[in-house]
């Protein structure tokens, strides 16, 4: 799960992490005041769930209030477009005003959990204010990286070893150490799976601030943290995947036109990927899981009808504790409900998965039968393309 800069920054504040004072609005007004009470001259944030706002035009500086409050007006509703976003751009509806400071160096601070070595790892480079995947293509050695152990935590050594690594002295040498460990203790605590500060500032009277934040969670530990997961922002997230995750699908929208239908998260790339290399393109990710109901079956048919880009559909099932019997009925009775506007191809294998092929062959219903995953890939491909 995804939260707004603002957000990030008020969790970053419980544990002691400095950050700009800021004040998040939504009218020009109210933008006006802030300003005042922040000292004037501030910074306008588009707060949206995307990077490269800068770059967009998300980032403004105000000389005062009254600037502070037209970039604002101009800002929210906006639809803002940066790399991340995509042609569609995000709508702004909520705005950071936040006091400027005098910058003299911006450095980039992270950590991520490494999946490949099971541990948290801090990253840091010089070459802050900029994507750290640019970096990282450019000059890999600019990145120092740090494991953690999740149990013992950041270690005082490490911390220096991280400072050391961005080149400090002096008070920002050792306001920086107090940094990183308050970060990783924020980190740990909430059990988020990214937390980023690009740019880590430091200013010309030695304090280190995170300018910017951005932090992500772990949705299968959100049940520990009810106030982060309140912080959640509909208006952020795709409506179909909002709307499948009402139904305990797992659902992620591509590119595509190739609509899938999958038990299992290996499954469901394997899907993509044969997909693809049968000459087409999936539409999005969709895993009902192993032991999706027929009502499931029957919304995940509805959700992924809900893309206009889908011209076909592939149900692709493996029933280990799914059974095929079950898989079937869901599909025959979305498809009598909804109705086939698209071409819809079956693979089933597996538990009871010759009833369930009885059970389409007796519905009457025009599917595309298919024995084993290259054939159902071709099919599918096939018949997208005459749509």
């Amino acid at each position: 799960m995804k939260i707004h800069e603002y957000q990030a920054k008020d969790i970053l504040r419980r544990y002691g992490v400095p950050v700009p004072r800021g004040i998040v609005v939504d009218h020009p007004d109210d933008a006006r005041q802030a300003a005042k009470q922040l000292g004037g001259r501030v910074v306008v944030k588009a707060q949206i769930h995307a990077g490269g706002r800068g770059k967009g035009g998300g980032v403004k500086l105000a000389k005062d209030a009254d600037e502070a409050a037209e970039l604002t007006k101009k800002m929210i509703g906006m639809r803002l477009v940066t790399h991340q976003t995509g042609p569609e751009g995000r709508e702004v509806r909520k705005v950071l005003i936040e006091e400027a400071l005098n910058i003299d160096r911006e450095l980039y601070l992270g950590i991520t959990l490494d999946r490949r070595i099971g541990m948290p790892v801090i990253m840091a480079s010089k070459q802050g204010g900029m994507e750290i995947e640019e970096v990282a293509a450019r000059d890999p050695k600019a990145i120092h990286r740090e494991a953690i152990d999740g149990v013992l935590g950041v270690q005082p050594f490490q911390a220096r070893a991280v400072t050391n690594a961005l080149d400090l002295k002096g008070d920002a040498y050792k306001k920086c150490i107090s940094f990183v460990q308050k970060l990783m203790a924020a980190y740990m605590d909430t059990d988020a799976s990214l937390a980023e500060i690009n740019p880590l500032l430091v200013t010309k009277e030695g304090d280190v601030f995170a300018l910017d934040c951005k932090m992500n969670f772990d949705d299968n530990a959100l049940f520990r943290h009810k106030d982060i997961a309140e912080m959640r922002d509909l208006n952020e997230e795709d409506p179909l995947e909002v709307e499948a995750s009402k139904h305990g699908l797992n659902y992620i929208k591509l590119d595509g036109n190739v609509g899938c239908m999958v038990n299992g998260a290996g499954l469901a790339m394997a899907t993509m990927d044969i997909i693809k290399l049968a000459g087409g393109e999936p539409a999005n990710f969709l895993d009902v899981g192993g032991g999706a109901s027929a009502e499931q079956v029957k919304n995940a048919f509805r959700i992924i009808l809900s893309d206009q880009n889908v011209k076909a559909i592939l149900i692709n099932i493996f029933g280990g504790i799914m059974r095929g019997d079950r898989i079937a009925e869901g599909v025959v009775s979305a498809s009598r409900e909804v109705g086939l506007p698209v071409p819809v191809v079956v693979r089933l294998e597996g538990t009871n998965v010759e009833l369930g092929k009885e059970i389409l062959a007796k519905s009457g219903l025009p599917l595309i039968t298919a024995d084993g995953m290259a054939e159902a890939a071709k099919k599918v491909v096939e018949a997208a393309k005459k749509v």
